[in-house]
């Protein structure tokens, strides 16, 4: 009888050990998960204007970069989004239709005419309100809150140290950005032109693809970023259509490559991106990785597959069954880096990184390589691309040659009606991408959204 006593009685202690174990547990829980008291405090007003700007201390500052013409644009469009009526389901269906008038019944958008140089009269007295350019902020300010349609102002940086303030919104792709820089900077207009993302911190540097939507591009940098954007002209935007047999034949000798006419290059691109399947260049060879947490480099055998770049593993050979993974394209993007070398003592200064964009720091889930000369850093950098986004890349390609051609064409006419003494007539591209708001002049950094693309 005392034995069982006894035995009943450790059986509670254990029992009473166990819940005060667990009641400690969930108690280290609940402190962990609870905010830091001494976590410092974030401003709203900081956190608004971050949402609105981007390059700039704080929205007022970027607002008053904007040139006057593109802000009485930006106050006449978000004018024109923030209509206090609720719009019938026949003009929600016409994006570019203006808003109806209070005192009438809005007439179908086939029957609405659209003169091109009208202005509203509601639009004429509130912009004869605004006598400041003050006034104008503080109503930007107003509507950019009010805007269904996300809206960044973005500082630009050119290559002469000067810069260009935009304004951008969700439904710009970056081709669209790059046409308004054209206009804005009267630059040559060359397929090689694109915008770019540096980053000071990571010392690297990558060129948005034509059809990124920059607003979502710009939404992955953290609050206090110091990456910039910058429109620079890369000649290797398009190395893979201007010489395809760098990439397709770069086994053979650079004699033979280098002698390849142009409709032999026709022929390899037709091959290679006009089929019903994207080829991705055969590229394989050493490249150094650089440890986790190391500043040390170990050479690998690597190989570019179309879903990701795979090595070879000690004791086995290049086969697709011996190959492992070693990382795949979905979620990454490539960038081109700065001194490594010093930075991180990497072999030669020729590297290259693979990352999410969300990533801004240094992490372990970042890969780091590197290449024995320019030239390979070029082939793999390249084929990344080709790998990644495929016919895309191409279609990209065709679209900023039309575009190019079209701007040297109009150029070459208006020298010509100069030469001849002649006033040149400004023709209208038709592949200017910028929308036709009824009833006002036409902005010329808003282009007409893609029918029914919207981002989260």
């Amino acid at each position: 009888m005392v034995l069982s006593s006894v035995k009943e009685t450790a059986e509670m202690d254990e029992i009473d050990a166990m819940f005060s174990h667990l009641l400690g547990e969930m108690d280290h829980l609940s402190q962990s998960l609870m905010p830091a008291a001494d976590a410092p405090e974030v401003d709203p007003a900081s956190l608004r204007d971050n949402a609105f700007s981007i390059g700039f201390t704080d929205l007022n500052e970027s607002l008053n970069e904007l040139e006057d013409h593109d802000l009485d644009a930006l106050v006449a469009d978000l004018g024109s989004n923030s209509n206090p009526q609720e719009p019938s389901s026949d003009e929600r269906t016409d994006t570019h239709s203006a808003p109806p008038a209070m005192t009438q019944e809005p007439q179908p958008a086939a029957a609405r005419p659209a003169p091109p140089n009208s202005t509203q009269p509601s639009r004429v007295k509130q912009t004869s309100e605004l006598q400041t350019k003050a006034d104008k902020i503080n109503l930007a300010l107003e509507k950019l809150k009010e805007a269904k349609v996300r809206k960044l102002i973005v500082k630009v940086l050119m290559s002469d140290g000067s810069s260009k303030t935009l304004m951008v919104d969700e439904r710009q792709s970056v081709r669209e950005v790059l046409d308004t820089l054209f206009e804005k900077t009267h630059c040559d207009c060359s397929i090689d032109w694109s915008l770019c993302e540096t980053d000071p911190e990571l010392q690297i540097e990558r060129g948005f693809e034509d059809h990124e939507y920059l607003v979502e591009l710009l939404s992955a940098w953290t609050r206090h970023s110091e990456n910039k954007i910058c429109f620079l002209s890369r000649p290797q935007k398009y190395v893979m259509f201007t010489d395809p047999q760098l990439f397709y034949m770069w086994k053979k000798k650079k004699s033979c490559s280098s002698e390849i006419n142009k409709q032999a290059k026709e022929l390899l691109i037709k091959e290679h991106f006009g089929g019903s399947a994207l080829i991705v260049p055969d590229l394989e060879g050493t490249l150094y990785l650089k440890e986790d947490g190391k500043k040390v480099w170990k050479p690998r055998c690597f190989v570019l597959r179309a879903s990701g770049i795979y090595y070879v593993p000690k004791g086995k050979t290049k086969s697709s069954t011996d190959l492992a993974c070693f990382v795949r394209f979905e979620k990454v993007n490539v960038y081109t880096t700065n001194n490594y070398k010093q930075k991180y003592r990497a072999p030669t200064n020729f590297c290259f990184m693979l990352k999410h964009p969300c990533i801004q720091k240094e992490s372990h889930y970042i890969k780091f390589l590197c290449c024995d000369d320019e030239h390979m850093l070029m082939l793999w950098v390249n084929s990344i691309r080709i790998a990644k986004y495929g016919t895309v890349l191409y279609q990209n390609y065709q679209a900023a040659v039309r575009r190019a051609s079209t701007l040297q064409t109009l150029t070459s006419a208006a020298h010509k009606d100069r030469s001849n003494g002649h006033t040149p007539r400004t023709t209208p591209s038709k592949t200017t991408n910028v929308v036709n708001y009824p009833h006002e002049p036409p902005p010329d950094f808003i282009p007409p959204p893609p029918p029914g693309h919207e981002h989260a």
